[in-house]
């Protein structure tokens, strides 16, 4: 038995890692393989398709990295007791099931394209072509993978990443039905941020109580534009990453989906925070009783590994309009009620007003410092008051772009 066919028949045996077998890299691997034994045409069909895949993926020169990473990132019943701690429910036979697939996995990743070509049935027939075949480099496997199979060191990796998606992506959307990664998130550090820090103290310590297991409030930040709310969401959920907290953001108009997203995330053993950025509601706006029923008395109840952040520039979150002044007093007190029952359904509110004149100018001469700019204080000064006017009005917002501007 030559060794291309003999990684075919354990690629084959995948049990606990065998989702991987769907990845479109990995299936035309198999493809390739199978057709060892295949007439010519056949096998330089499969070479090909194999190749342009690789190519598609930048991955011509580092196929064990691809493969591995493909194992890294597989959710399944290990992945998922790992990221949750409990490795101790699994059986000795399903963990050794598990090392052996990763061996399986970290040996094909080693496979050369000469090892496959050098062992293919009618290597003969093909000796002229074969030469000028594209070749493809295994590379190194990724850092997990790099000396063997460690289980220990899988269980870590998993305790501190979580698995699957939430493994290789850091923030999350809802769209279509579905939880999506986002590819390129704000990678906003909380400690780049200047000013609010008994704001956004609070929501830290909210944050570190719900990882914590302890008793934590769905969260509200509401203020004025350009403060710094939906900045402190993304920035907590960088920071907390490693402790497996995840963001996912749900767009206003999709909060009739929330039971859809609670059944995704509630047997997920990571932590999350459902995001929902600039929220505020017209009467009558279904999206608004949908948010009422989740944030309290719903059937669909948020489940206890998420918290809802909001933010929003209105601290009731509805439009209020005249017509509902004019109102006679019975009907005034209702539409009063009825106003200040969402916000009240969030346990913690915390503001975000525009700084005054003296601490607008700490914030300018603060990120001034910080980019390196040379000027005097009270040239600076008048510029970013000239600025803020223009802008109409002071904020965090607009001192960056301020200091943005004059080094541009």
């Amino acid at each position: 038995m030559n060794n291309t066919y003999k990684n075919l028949l354990l690629l084959n045996s995948l049990s606990v890692f065998r989702n991987i077998l769907n990845r479109s890299v990995i299936a035309g691997y198999k493809k390739l393989l199978e057709s060892i034994s295949e007439k010519p045409e056949r096998f330089l069909l499969s070479y090909g398709e194999f190749y342009n895949l690789l190519n598609e993926r930048n991955m011509t020169d580092n196929l064990a990295y691809y493969i591995t990473q493909a194992a890294l990132f597989d959710e399944n019943r290990f992945t998922l007791a790992a990221a949750g701690n409990k490795t101790e429910e699994l059986s000795e036979n399903f963990l050794n099931a598990v090392k052996r697939d990763c061996e399986i996995i970290l040996a094909l990743s080693k496979l050369s394209c000469d090892d496959i070509i050098n062992e293919y049935k009618y290597k003969d027939e093909i000796f002229e072509i074969s030469e000028n075949l594209p070749r493809w480099s295994c590379g190194k496997p990724v850092d997990e993978f790099s000396n063997g199979v460690d289980i220990n060191s899988l269980c870590d990796f998993y305790r501190q990443n979580g698995c699957g998606m939430f493994a290789r992506y850091k923030a999350f959307i809802w769209r279509d039905g579905d939880i999506k990664p986002v590819v390129h998130p704000d990678r906003i550090d909380i400690n780049s941020f200047i000013g609010y820090e008994r704001q956004r103290n609070q929501v830290i310590e909210n944050t570190m109580a719900f990882l914590d297991g302890k008793t934590c409030n769905n969260c509200l930040l509401y203020g004025d534009m350009g403060t710094g709310k939906s900045s402190t969401v993304k920035a907590i959920g960088n920071k907390f990453r490693k402790d497996g907290l995840r963001v996912v953001e749900m767009p206003k108009e999709r909060l009739k989906d929330f039971p859809l997203l609670v059944d995704k995330i509630a047997s997920l053993p990571m932590k999350f925070i459902i995001f929902i950025d600039d929220l505020s509601f017209q009467n009558q706006d279904k999206n608004y009783t949908s948010l009422k029923a989740v944030l309290e008395g719903g059937l669909a109840a948020r489940p206890d590994n998420a918290l809802i952040y909001a933010t929003s520039n209105r601290r009731h979150l509805i439009k209020e309009s005249w017509q509902d002044r004019d109102a006679d007093d019975i009907h005034r007190r209702d539409n009063m009620q009825e106003t200040l029952s969402l916000s009240d359904r969030f346990g913690l509110s915390v503001g975000f007003t525009n700084p005054d004149k003296n601490e607008y100018l700490e914030i300018v001469y603060a990120l001034a410092e910080r980019a390196g700019v040379n000027m005097d204080k009270n040239e600076l000064a008048i510029l970013a008051e000239r600025f803020a006017l223009g802008r109409g009005g002071r904020s965090p917002r607009c001192a960056k772009q301020f200091v943005e501007s004059l080094n541009s």
